[in-house]
């Protein structure tokens, strides 16, 4: 059995003063973020570092970590940076607008995290900066990004 929760903006607002509020919330109960597994690390003012831990499920081929896995990843840490520190919109939604990513070593048979960090936050606009590593501080893609808000 599943169920979907639904919770108003007004509630969220309650409980939430900023955007590192909301994804302190959101991220633990989001779907696919789940479904990922991804965890989060730590979220501050403009900044967001997640875990994707190490599964066999995310193999492409033995024991290499799948390149959309490792985009997954930079996507959820560039939404999550973009909305940490952000005064919360009227309307909360956001999106993704572009993606560039360069794989740089594969990943294998280990966590990796996602680093994601303002480089520019404009009215609705944030562009973002994305590292993603292993646990062991490989590197493993270069990301940019440009989320949303709003």
């Amino acid at each position: 059995m599943t169920f979907t929760l639904y919770v108003n903006p007004e509630q969220i607002r309650s409980i939430a003063g900023n955007g590192t509020d909301l994804m302190s919330l959101f991220l633990p109960i989001s779907p696919f973020v789940g479904l990922l597994g991804v965890k989060v690390e730590s979220l501050s003012d403009d900044e967001a570092l997640l875990r994707l831990p190490w599964r066999e499920e995310l193999a492409t081929t033995e024991d290499m970590v799948h390149g959309g896995a490792i985009a997954a990843l930079a996507d959820i840490a560039a939404m999550a940076a973009a909305w940490c520190g952000r005064d919360l919109p009227d309307r909360l939604r956001g999106v993704t607008t572009s993606l560039a990513l360069e794989f740089l070593e594969p990943a294998r048979a280990e966590d990796l995290l996602g680093r994601g960090r303002i480089l520019r936050r404009g009215s609705t606009l944030t562009a973002c900066d994305i590292d993603i590593t292993t646990a062991g501080g490989v590197n493993v893609a270069k990301a940019i990004a440009n989320y949303k808000v709003g």
